[in-house]
């Protein structure tokens, strides 16, 4: 257990104490409430017990007398690094989400799901889920219950505004989202985490909101119903909604320093702005935060698309909502879009030759795919031939099970491509003749989003509810 984490959890068993010291005091002295203050009493014990052994370990840490014990993988060998900041794969093959998948406390998403969320939609799955893209959840099942019995639910995702163009992996969440928003017929809020980027990014706060605005017109390019959608920008939406803001206060309140320490990897240098912050992008899982949408009602489920790195965040935010007296919001977590030199990271906005932007002209496409698309083909074409290539940590390929909807086609150039019957050459060919038509028409398309309609979008509303 590391030293944070021991921090966090003194911290938490401290605050069970005083909970259950509260619960103890007000018990009556009647003899039924005598036998559950004896129950009451020795769980106390306990937790003090714990806490007492935890404090001394820790004391033990912070004076140099011992160091928290590490695992094989905490140790540094073959350990991937996934944090909302960072991520770092130790395989060309990308990150292991099953390790992650234990280490998150996630659960997978089975073919058993897959047929019951087909059984409840009825229609296909998106193949973003059939071929394990979005392959992680929390408590999907419950929101389907919800559905069966008639009840809605709305969609939370968002985007972080570092760069004026975004790149091919930042649409994943977003048309995954549209799919969910179109079969299941309900609503969105898309949160821009301007403030975030003021915060983390050696950006003035103009600049930041300068950004916000275009990105949402690449958002709204991808066909979001106005109806149905709210997008909004946290440093101006603020002051726009005092339902938003208390909400982050009470979030605020129920998380100790040693925790947001413990699960952000916060220290003593870190500005306020950031410890504070992972509030900010909890509140919107909530649907008291948004009453011009929801009235009264602060109990609609929420169901969170993102990529996994932010589960952090919402780990957090599931801990917190039972004591403010809200739903645990669910999730369904993406795999990171590969770089186009390899897998072992995501893409950066900051880096043009690492991805595919929606800005790129037909010619950038086909010269950055050709130059830098990492390749699991041989040395030569003969080796090739014989031993076949590599579709694991081919990024051609990889991007082709993001972007190629037909599961047929894909599969024949999966099975080509490692027969060695298909060359390098031609996967990459297969990869532009997808993507150079997909963003033409996301160009084509966000030229149509005007000012006056990013107003409309982000202007509080009544949604269809």
């Amino acid at each position: 257990m590391s030293l944070t984490e021991l921090s966090a959890r003194a911290d938490k068993a401290d605050l069970e104490i005083d909970q259950l010291k509260d619960l103890f005091s007000k018990i009556s002295s009647a003899t039924a409430a005598q036998k559950s203050a004896a129950g009451n009493e020795k769980e106390l014990l306990q937790l003090q017990e714990e806490n007492r052994i935890l404090k001394e370990k820790l004391k033990s840490y912070e004076n140099g007398e011992a160091s928290p014990a590490k695992t094989s993988d905490e140790s540094g060998q073959g350990e991937d690094e996934v944090n909302p900041w960072d991520v770092k794969a130790s395989s060309e093959k990308g990150v292991d989400y099953e390790k992650l998948i234990i280490k998150f406390g996630s659960s997978a998403i089975d073919s058993i799901l897959i047929s019951r969320l087909e059984s409840v939609i009825k229609r296909p799955a998106h193949h973003l889920i059939k071929r394990g893209i979005f392959f992680s959840h929390r408590d999907l099942a419950l929101i389907l219950d919800q559905v069966e019995k008639g009840n809605k639910f709305f969609l939370y995702t968002g985007r972080g505004p570092s760069s004026e163009a975004m790149h091919l992996g930042h649409l994943i969440p977003f048309m995954f989202t549209k799919w969910l928003q179109d079969v299941f017929d309900v609503p969105l809020v898309i949160q821009l985490t301007d403030d975030e980027k003021f915060l983390w990014k050696d950006l003035k706060m103009d600049e930041c909101k300068r950004l916000g605005w275009e990105n949402v017109k690449d958002i709204i390019a991808l066909g979001f119903d106005i109806n149905k959608t709210f997008i909004f920008a946290d440093l101006t939406f603020m002051g726009q909604c005092p339902s938003f803001y208390q909400n982050i206060i009470k979030i605020q309140k129920c998380v100790t320093y040693n925790q947001v320490k413990g699960i952000f990897g916060f220290d003593d240098s870190s500005p306020i702005g950031k410890i504070g912050f992972p509030a900010v992008q909890a509140a919107p899982s909530f649907s008291s935060s948004f009453p011009f949408i929801f009235g009264d009602k602060t109990k609609v489920p929420c169901l969170i698309p993102c990529a996994i790195d932010q589960d952090p965040y919402f780990r957090m935010t599931r801990d917190v909502a039972p004591r403010l007296g809200y739903m645990k919001p669910a999730l369904l977590h993406s795999s990171f879009f590969p770089a186009l030199q390899g897998a072992q990271t995501k893409m950066s906005a900051s880096d043009p030759n690492s991805s595919i932007f929606l800005t790129d002209t037909p010619k950038q496409i086909k010269t950055k795919i050709n130059k830098y698309a990492f390749s699991g083909g041989q040395a030569t074409v003969e080796e090739h031939k014989e031993k076949g290539g590599n579709c694991e940590i081919d990024i051609s390929y990889q991007y082709l099970r993001f972007f190629l909807e037909d599961d047929e086609k894909l599969e024949k150039i999966r099975a080509d491509y490692s027969s060695g019957e298909l060359l390098s050459g031609f996967l990459k060919k297969e990869l532009i003749d997808v993507l150079t038509p997909m963003v033409l028409q996301h160009q084509e398309k966000r030229k149509l989003v005007t000012d006056q309609l990013i107003q409309e979008f982000m202007t509080p509303r009544k949604l269809n509810f």
